[in-house]
């Protein structure tokens, strides 16, 4: 039975992308072939059936929704019970301080590492910093060097897009340790036959054309972007509803600055289904994804999007076969393809059966296959075939 030590900052299923890509996995672990220690930060006080270990965690300031693990603050027992474990892979999902002190830890006992790409960092500097312009730059240089650090020293890191994978080649990580491993989606959940008017018109009270972005209502998100088009449209003179799914930092300011969108907060999977199934477009604006859950899900829903051409999202569409990308701070473009969509019922129903088709591609099943097989490679691979990346 090979044993993996798996490192996650957060550990709650439906918190975001990156938790529902973790428990893909997660809920697809044969116990009679592996046998998993989760060490984590924010989660439950005991961890389903698994080994797991909580780690004393602080909030980050400038994302309440978000918390950060510290590992310093119980050293010795931590170490003490990867030891009693003796892990022959260590899973990482950040490169945070727990991540590090993983990294750390797998060197000086020569245990591979495997790592999955979530969180496209770079491009979350320039929102949190957009006060502080000066700080911008050095952090950049910083983040760049610790992503090296980090992930030159991953033996393999799956990356969900290759305009991702080409990004971080260009930074410096070394080809050898990437590998495409798309997201998959639940098409039971996520289709076209979840489509429910009178649900939706319970929300709206009317029968206006409904344009809905779904997200995590944080500034990383580009949601100043949203707010563009939001006052774009007012001035287009458009009739419809904006709909925005989601919760977060972000969203008290956006309620005071679009006073006439719908907010419905944070909904669960069921009643996500519906809405993107029932909605006319769906918007996207975020260019900091690393791959974009929302963008799939839409398109399984047989949604038309219009998304930002940045970020991992970005290699989802296909422009004008599956949707639009637009120039991602271009309000006007957005608001006009937009238009396009609601005034063209062929280019609707093209978008759908391509957007359909693409989906039915993407088996979880598969891509758990592949995880766990990669888990038994690195186990049994000799040790001395692994190379460091030197700090």
């Amino acid at each position: 039975m090979k044993k993996v030590a798996f490192f996650s900052e957060i550990l709650i299923e439906d918190f975001d992308g990156a938790s529902r890509t973790m428990f893909q996995i997660i809920n697809r672990i044969d116990h009679t072939e592996f046998s998993y220690l989760f060490i984590y930060g924010k989660g439950p006080d005991q961890f389903c059936a698994h080994q797991s270990y909580q780690v004393p965690t602080f909030k980050i300031p400038i994302n309440d929704d978000y918390t950060i693990a510290v590992p310093q603050l119980s050293k010795w027992k931590l170490e003490d019970a990867l030891d009693n474990f003796a892990p022959d892979v260590i899973h990482i999902a950040t490169p945070s301080l727990l991540g590090f002190f993983a990294m750390k830890y797998a060197k000086r006992n020569n245990i591979p590492i495997i790592s999955i790409y979530h969180t496209h960092f770079i491009s979350y500097i320039a929102y949190y910093l957009r006060n502080l312009s000066s700080l911008i730059k050095p952090a950049e240089y910083w983040m760049r060097k610790a992503m090296l650090s980090f992930y030159n020293s991953c033996q393999k890191v799956y990356v969900p897009a290759h305009n991702i994978i080409e990004e971080l080649k260009e930074i410096g990580i070394q080809p050898e340790r990437l590998t495409l491993w798309q997201r998959g989606i639940d098409l039971s959940l996520f289709n076209p036959e979840k489509a429910n008017q009178e649900y939706i018109q319970g929300i709206t009270k009317n029968d206006k054309p409904n344009i809905l972005f779904a997200s995590r209502l944080v500034w990383e998100k580009n949601v100043q972007t949203l707010i563009d088009i939001y006052n774009q449209l007012k001035k287009s003179k458009i009739d419809y509803n904006l709909i925005i799914a989601g919760d977060g930092a972000a969203k008290q300011e956006a309620q005071e600055v679009m006073p006439s969108a719908i907010f419905l907060g944070k909904l669960n999977h069921e009643e996500l289904s519906k809405l993107y199934a029932s909605a006319d477009v769906f918007v996207f604006t975020s260019t900091s994804e690393t791959y974009g859950n929302v963008v799939i899900e839409a398109l399984a829903s047989g949604l038309p999007c219009v998304i930002a051409n940045g970020g991992g999202s970005a290699s989802l569409i296909e422009h004008g076969r599956t949707g639009y990308k637009c120039l991602p701070n271009n309000a006007l473009e957005y608001v006009y393809f937009i238009q396009k969509i609601l005034s063209d019922n062929s280019i609707r129903q093209e978008f759908r059966k391509e957007g359909l088709a693409y989906v039915n591609k993407l088996d979880w099943g598969k891509l758990a296959d592949t995880y766990f097989e990669d888990i038994q490679e690195l186990a049994t691979e000799p040790i001395n075939t692994f190379a460091w990346a030197s700090n």
